[in-house]
């Protein structure tokens, strides 16, 4: 994991492989931000000049390499975009430093040391944003990448490290503010590796070994249940999504308490380690990607343990409902039926809509220990995505005003989100004459149909929320900002916050 160091050195005379400046777009060209005085001032005050020359204009994300002039001890000054220049007496957006540093770390990916000189106007707050998007950006996923010889494969190993310039190392905000940067970046970069790794090599069990080495190094407790405690436990819909494969299913249970919690928050991710669709199999063109397909499982697990880390005063639950849609002869049919945890039984239309299935048994368990709230998250539906595009979730509840809360913690932490509605004459689409309820409904709004399924399996009077991450939970385009191809881990740092709002007493 890359090292953060905060630095008190100035901008020019720290030794490092580059120095990392802001430019803003301003009304008449590239305007250099705040931070940056002294590189400005080693260009006889004509950095600006010479960007505008080189083709920058200060656009969000834009990077432009040039080398430093006499004066400045490393050896390449690196420009990058702030986006619009901020009105007078107003600051750049916490979001707009975190996606600059995260542009300036992956375009430095293979340097040992940069220096950020980005500005830092609002204190810890722009502390914690630039280190957070640093951190992020310094993300690359080379597990796989070396040849049969031991030589490097074609990946890059990420920026070793990231002295942030201004800030404090004695002020107890600004080191506060980089250690939770810290810890949350290590844990969304984990998660993304869970959510890169190929499926031959995270089946349920293996998911579940490495949340229990979690468990013991931070401090949280984990149960295992597996295929002998379910069938135990009557997990029917785990289970029945699991039935097909070779690699049998897991229940787990992260529980990190503290002892001067006065909320309690259960969390629940669906962690289908691949989704071939069952025997209602999926297209060619669309089982690729379907690895990522445990990416809530990989953002509760990451949340519990961030949570662990900062040492919050709200208990906090995870429940990782873990298992491979494969089709096979043990496989479950389409028309089959499913008594699930609850007692209700499941009539399984499309097997290819499994992730319902396994998050509604865990959505039952987690309601008997009557938590204050529950927030399911999964890679749910493709209609999500189709509503939203690929760098949005969707957000239901049966709460308005917890949907908005969530709605407005994402928004703080850069996560893009919107509220989705549950309408309630969906629901009659689920409608079966042979079981309590089909898993599939009306085509139209099929990610509004999911959430009403769900939410039969919440306990009664418990604050819900579930969170459709299928469009950003795995990049297929390129890289931005700081967030890599591949696995995001989406959600992250929206949980992580909720629980620290918990905590706080800032939900009620």
């Amino acid at each position: 994991m890359t090292a953060l160091t905060l630095s008190t050195a100035g901008a020019a005379t720290l030794r490092a492989d580059a120095l990392v400046v802001g430019v803003a777009k301003g009304a008449k060209g590239p305007v250099v931000a705040p931070g940056a005085e002294a590189v400005d001032k080693a260009f006889d005050g004509k950095l600006a000049t010479v960007l505008e020359t080189l083709g920058a204009s200060g656009a969000e994300g834009e990077v432009t390499k040039l080398p430093a002039p006499s004066g400045i001890k490393a050896p390449v000054v690196l420009a990058v975009g702030l986006g619009s220049a901020p009105e007078k007496d107003e600051t750049f957006s916490a979001e707009a430093l975190r996606r600059a540093a995260g542009a300036a770390s992956r375009a430095l990916a293979g340097s040992k040391k940069a220096a950020f000189a980005l500005p830092l106007l609002d204190g810890a707050a722009d502390v914690a944003a630039v280190a957070e998007g640093a951190l992020l950006g310094a993300y690359a996923f080379t597990a796989y990448q070396e040849s049969k010889n031991g030589k490097e494969g074609n990946g890059k190993a990420p920026l070793a490290e990231v002295a942030l310039l201004g800030a404090k190392p004695r002020d107890k905000e600004h080191k506060a503010a980089a250690e939770r940067a810290l810890a949350v970046a290590e844990e969304v970069n984990r998660a993304r590796d869970l959510i890169n790794t190929p499926p031959n090599d995270l089946d349920p069990a293996a998911f579940a070994a490495i949340a229990t080495e979690a468990g013991k190094q931070h401090g949280i407790k984990v149960q295992v249940l597996d295929e002998k405690a379910l069938a135990k436990g009557g997990y029917g819909g785990i289970l029945g999504v699991g039935a097909g494969s070779a690699a049998p299913p897991r229940l787990v249970k992260l529980s990190y308490t503290s002892s001067r919690a006065k909320k309690h928050l259960a969390l629940v991710g669906k962690g289908i380690t691949y989704d071939s669709g069952g025997i209602s199999l999926k297209p060619a063109g669309h089982n690729e990607t379907m690895k990522c397909d445990m990416s809530g499982a990989a953002a509760v697990f990451a949340a519990v343990v961030a949570a662990a880390r900062l040492g919050l005063e709200v208990n906090v639950t995870g429940w990782l409902a873990l298992a491979e849609n494969m089709p096979s002869g043990s496989a479950t049919r389409p028309g089959d039926v499913l008594r699930m945890y609850s007692g209700k039984t499941v009539e399984v239309l499309n097997t290819d809509a499994e992730g319902r299935l396994v998050l509604a048994d865990a959505l039952t368990r987690a309601s008997e220990e009557k938590p204050d709230a529950i927030v399911d998250v999964a890679t749910l539906t493709g209609a999500m995505v189709l509503a939203l595009g690929n760098r949005t979730f969707g957000i239901m509840a049966n709460d308005d005003a917890f949907r908005t809360s969530l709605h407005e913690i994402a928004e703080e932490v850069g996560e893009q989100s919107w509220p989705m509605p549950l309408p309630a004459e969906l629901r009659k689409g689920m409608d079966s004459s042979t079981a309590d309820i089909a898993n599939m409904g009306e085509r139209m709004g099929g990610g509004l149909v999911a959430g009403l399924f769900l939410k039969e399996f919440v306990g009664e009077g418990i604050t819900w929320a579930h969170l459709d991450i299928a469009g950003p939970a795995f990049n297929e385009s390129g890289p931005y900002g700081y967030t890599p191809k591949g696995g995001t881990g989406s959600a992250i740092r929206t949980l992580v916050r909720l629980a620290e709002r918990t905590a706080s007493g800032d939900l009620g």
